[in-house]
This record gives C-alpha cells, structure tokens and sequence, in this order.
C-alpha cells in the first residue's frame, strides 16, 4: 500500500492555525489514514531513523506514558522514512530491551511524502535524518502548536503533556496559560479591551494581568 498525502508539492512549512493535511498510510497498527482521528486530539511526531539512541529512549518513555496522553483525549503517532518492517523490528527490540509495548502507531515514510507535506524538510531535501518535529492537533484537524529538536536532543515527554495540556486549558479563548504553568495552577484570563476597564480606578492592571482558576 503505497502512501497517499493530499499536498506534497511546494507546500510550506504549516503555520499555527492552519488545517494539516490528509493521508493515509501503512503503519505497525495497520493502515491508517489521518480522518480517523477527526474528534480526538492527535500528536504527530517524526523521528530521524529506528535503531538510533535517542529515538530509542523517547519511545520507551512516550510508550510509558501513553496512558497519561489517552486521559487527555490525545492520541500518538510517529513518522519516520524507515520502512514498516524496519519499524516492527525495532518495537521488538523495545519490548525485549525495556520491558514495553509501542501500542501507538508508527508510519512508513520512505519517500518521505508526509515530511514534505508537513514542512519537516525542504522539496529537495535528500534524506530527513535531522527532523525531530511534533505537530500538536486539535480535534477538528487544526495545528495548534510545534516543535522541533535537532536529532541529537531527545524531546522532554512532560513538557509534550504540558504543551497538550495547556491547548486544551486555552482553546475556546477566555483563558491564557502562563509561563512554567502547570495544569491545577491558576490561569490568567484573556485581556480586558475596553477603556472603561483600563481606566477602572481599582487595579490598573487587571484589565491585562488577572488570574483564573483552572478548572481542568
């Protein structure tokens, strides 16, 4: 089954906000195709090849914590241009090496059509070695946030559950998450826009700067 990605020519870097494009693909849980998560968040994440050190830890640690991501209504999903039996190969390394189980799926990308799709690598790059990018999607498909690490920096899984954690906190526009917030922490409430509320004699402040409590 060969992949199938809806853009793959010239297409840009995904900008926040933007819809992430449609495909399907051959993955270690069978095929996929991206509509199937409509309704749930999703985190996509590429890793530079199976076999590797780095990719291996953060596997084993994302593996773990799986469980933590499914209460958030967030399912994993990895990407890489090694091939499926490459991948099923090395997941049964993990297990025999780690003691776990990567229930979640990891794509094939050998012609790397996904990456490009995504913006992880230029349209005439040669190989996507370097990418360590994750994509934060929301339930309706959208990017609503991004990161990306060199291949020799691994990706910190409670910073993931955080950035995921605060999306969800902030997506409907009355509340903002602070800097080092922490989900059961206070969040600070979308700014007040009005001259009278700037003017208020009470707390110059609070028409830009006041906090909320978080209410999961």
């Amino acid at each position: 089954m060969r992949n199938f990605v809806e853009q793959v020519i010239e297409t840009p870097p995904l900008r926040i906000g933007e819809q992430v494009p449609r495909f399907s693909a051959r993955t270690t849980q069978g095929p996929i195709d991206l509509a199937d998560f409509r309704g749930r968040w999703l985190i996509l994440f590429s890793h530079p090849a199976d076999f590797t050190p780095v990719c291996t830890s953060e596997f084993i640690a994302l593996a773990r914590a799986a469980s933590k991501f499914d209460a958030l209504g967030c399912a994993l999903m990895g990407v890489s241009v090694d091939s499926l039996y490459s991948h099923l190969a090395w997941l049964r390394v993990i297990h025999d090496m780690a003691g776990v189980r990567v229930e979640f799926p990891i794509i094939e990308d050998p012609t790397m059509e996904i990456a490009r799709a995504y913006g992880m690598i230029g349209c005439e790059a040669q190989d996507a070695s370097s990418i360590r990018a994750t994509y934060f999607i929301d339930p309706d498909g959208v990017l609503r946030a991004t990161t990306c690490y060199p291949s020799t920096v691994g990706r910190s899984v409670p910073e993931m559950l955080r950035t995921l954690a605060a999306l969800q906190r902030v997506q409907h526009g009355t509340a903002l998450a602070p800097a080092d917030w922490e989900p059961g922490q206070d969040l600070l409430r979308a700014p007040r826009e009005t001259l009278a509320d700037a003017l208020r004699p009470d707390s110059p402040s609070a028409w830009f700067f006041s906090t909320m409590k978080d209410n999961g």
